[in-house]
């Protein structure tokens, strides 16, 4: 594991403005800098970088959040894999915290495979481009499929010699050790003599999607009956062929902001495809569709086109991966292409915008797909029609959303040419034991929790739109104090004295707190805590960190912080900077700020919260008065005038008309 000491560092030394300078163009706005955001289209900037705070905001989408949270939104990196990438670009050394003796071999075990996976593609890449060998065997055959320059560079694609050691003596000489260069695969364990798994053969690298070579493809280039066509590395530790996509490093930026993947078999499909301009494409390499790759898809975006040629066993399998696509959740299209073509051959000769236009007319929602694939086999044969309505109604059944289910089920309807009734009662069916084992799952896992479609009684006393109210409210004390927590401010304190004359008197004076403490003080004397989960765990977080540090930053505070709270504070600390996107100043519109008048903010967002919760105290008891003849509701009365009191000293000290709604 990454020290805390190595990530203080990362966080410390990385100027958000210069890790996400390197991936948007980012132009000078006042004291922060602005430009178009990489999460979508549009041509006014709607996107923020704030230097002193330490964060960017994209207003487009509603993404937010330091350096590190850029790198997992926008390149997909995991945390660790960002810490990484930054620790890289500050030369910052990487130090590893205290592990057990197997955790640090199992650490340096995957390590020193990556290492030598990196090596391989490195030395498979500048044999095709430097040795004759690959020059006139790799990079002609590459050349002949129509790849240029860049593509290759692009892929690293490489060659293997025909040599039976060629590979295995190079990466010996540079001091990488035999064991692992048989765990990674690549090395072929002999007793007199390893030899190399993918002698002859061009090689693609199988990368991660923040781009470590986990693995390769070979493709042998001779007529070999006994030899396989492709050869793919075998599962290792870092290898797990049902866990990635060829091309998903090139592609994952392309599918997050076109919001759609198109999914392929092979890897020249991916390559041609890029080389037409269509970046958002990934592969199975050759093998069936798993959940644990549509997943990875699912981390960019919801929507999946399926392409594939003519052939019936490639039909075959699309349909079999439409149901898992459907069964995460997302959306499916699936695309044929012309009979004798397929996605490479395709995409390499035709023109880009031609190849777009095709895909967009020819791609069919898979309730389509499915009726025109199988329609002819059936054709007057009822039993087949049957089964194929069953199969459509099967795939309906996957989809999780209810609404979806219906849509599908009136396009079925429609298309087959039968009752919505009869399919809803099949859907029904085919639903019920799953229903059934979804419902028994919940049981077990929360202790009896509701049913699958069981109504839970709200008893939650106060109205919907109240909530709102106190949700604004207790997201503004929120506001106060990551802006101005630990600003010393001049607060009015009021007590009850007995003056000359013995009377009980209120004497007010002003003394100085800082702006944490006052909160937390009141809070504290009204016993009160916040409703909402979310601003409650921030809450406590915050004055947690204001008690044990004397000083406190942002950068500092965004640091330690829990990724759960991450993004609600981003998005509060930054919504004064959507104001430098409206350029209000050189307009010569000029808003007040907020350290004119903090001490009254706070005293009038305190004042306001104990007059909505007073508020709410008298809704309950005059819910709770009795219409029963000789009830007595004498108690209940006087508590209610007693609150009105309340309600009007609030009213006067805030110097307006207390209202239960805004």
């Amino acid at each position: 594991m990454i020290s805390k000491a190595t990530i203080d560092t990362v966080f410390e030394t990385a100027r958000v403005e210069e890790v996400i300078g390197d991936f948007v163009n980012l132009k000078r706005a006042g004291s922060n800098f602005k430009g178009l955001s990489p999460f979508s289209e549009e041509r006014s900037p709607s996107f923020m970088v704030s230097p002193a705070k330490g964060i960017w905001k994209d207003f487009s989408s509603g993404k937010g959040g330091n350096s590190v949270a850029f790198l997992m939104e926008h390149s997909h990196f995991t945390y660790p894999e960002a810490i990484r990438y930054l620790a890289k670009k500050y030369n910052i050394e990487i130090e590893e915290s205290e592990q057990t003796d197997q955790e640090k071999a199992i650490t340096d075990t995957r390590e020193s495979m990556y290492l030598v996976s990196e090596f391989a593609k490195t030395y498979f890449h500048n044999t095709l481009l430097n040795s004759e060998e690959g020059k006139a065997i790799g990079l002609s055959y590459f050349k002949e499929r129509g790849f240029t320059n860049e593509t290759i560079k692009k892929f690293s694609l490489g060659y293997s010699p025909e040599s039976w050691d060629a590979f295995t003596k190079e990466a010996l000489g540079k001091g990488y050790k035999l064991e692992f260069l048989e765990a990674t695969g690549l090395t072929i364990p002999r007793e007199d003599k390893p030899f190399d798994r993918f002698k002859g053969r061009v090689m693609f690298p199988i990368e991660s999607m923040s781009g470590r070579v986990l693995g390769f493809g070979g493709r042998i280039l001779t007529n070999d009956k006994k030899a396989a066509k492709y050869l793919n590395s075998p599962e290792s530790e870092i290898y797990h062929k049902s866990k990635v996509l060829y091309g998903i490093f090139q592609a994952k930026q392309s599918i997050a902001k076109l919001n759609n993947c198109y999914l392929v078999e092979g890897y020249t499909d991916v390559i041609q495809f890029n080389q037409a301009g269509i970046e958002n494409v990934v592969a199975s390499s050759g093998t069936a569709l798993t959940p644990d790759q549509i997943r990875l898809i699912n981390r960019l975006t919801k929507n999946v086109t399926v392409l594939f040629d003519g052939d019936a066993a490639g039909l075959r399998a699309s349909v079999r991966g439409i149901d898992l696509i459907l069964e995460e959740g997302m959306n499916v299209k699936v695309c044929a292409f012309p009979d004798g073509e397929d996605p490479d051959s395709f995409a390499k000769k035709t023109p880009y915008d031609e190849l777009v236009r095709y895909l967009e007319d020819n791609a069919k929602d898979f309730i389509q797909f499915k009726a025109s694939l199988l329609m002819n086999e059936a054709k007057n044969d009822p039993i087949k029609k049957a089964d194929l309505i069953r199969d459509m109604v099967g795939s309906i059944s996957k989809i999780p959303d209810r609404i979806q289910r219906e849509i599908y089920i009136q396009e079925c309807s429609r298309i087959m040419d039968i009752s919505e009734q009869v399919l809803q009662s099949t859907l029904a069916q085919l639903m019920q034991k799953d229903i059934a084992e979804i419902g028994k799952k919940q049981k077990q896992a929360e202790g009896g929790a509701p049913k699958a479609f069981e109504v839970v009684k709200n008893d939650n006393p106060i109205a919907t739109e109240k909530v709102d109210v106190l949700y604004r409210l207790e997201r503004k004390i929120i506001e106060i104090l990551l802006l101005y927590g630990n600003h010393e401010e001049e607060f009015e304190d009021a007590f009850h004295r007995a003056n000359e004359e013995g009377e009980i008197v209120i004497v007010t004076e002003r003394k100085l707190y800082k702006v944490y403490q006052r909160i937390y003080l009141s809070l504290q004397e009204d016993e009160v805590e916040l409703a909402n989960p979310l601003f409650r765990g921030i809450y406590n977080d915050l004055i947690a960190y204001y008690h044990q540090n004397e000083s406190f930053t942002i950068e500092q505070y965004l640091m330690q912080l829990h990724a759960d709270f991450a993004q609600e504070v981003t998005d509060i600390l930054m919504e004064d900077e959507q104001l430098v996107l409206h350029n209000w100043v050189g307009q010569n519109i000029f808003p007040k700020s907020k350290t004119e008048t903090i001490a009254q903010e706070v005293s009038e967002t305190i004042l306001t919260l104990r007059w909505y919760l007073v508020g709410s105290l008298i809704e309950e008891l005059k819910n709770s008065l009795s219409s029963e003849p000789g009830s007595d509701n004498t108690e209940s009365l006087s508590l209610v005038m007693d609150y009105n009191i309340l309600i009007h000293s609030f009213s006067k000290k805030l110097g307006r008309v207390m209202s239960r709604y805004y």
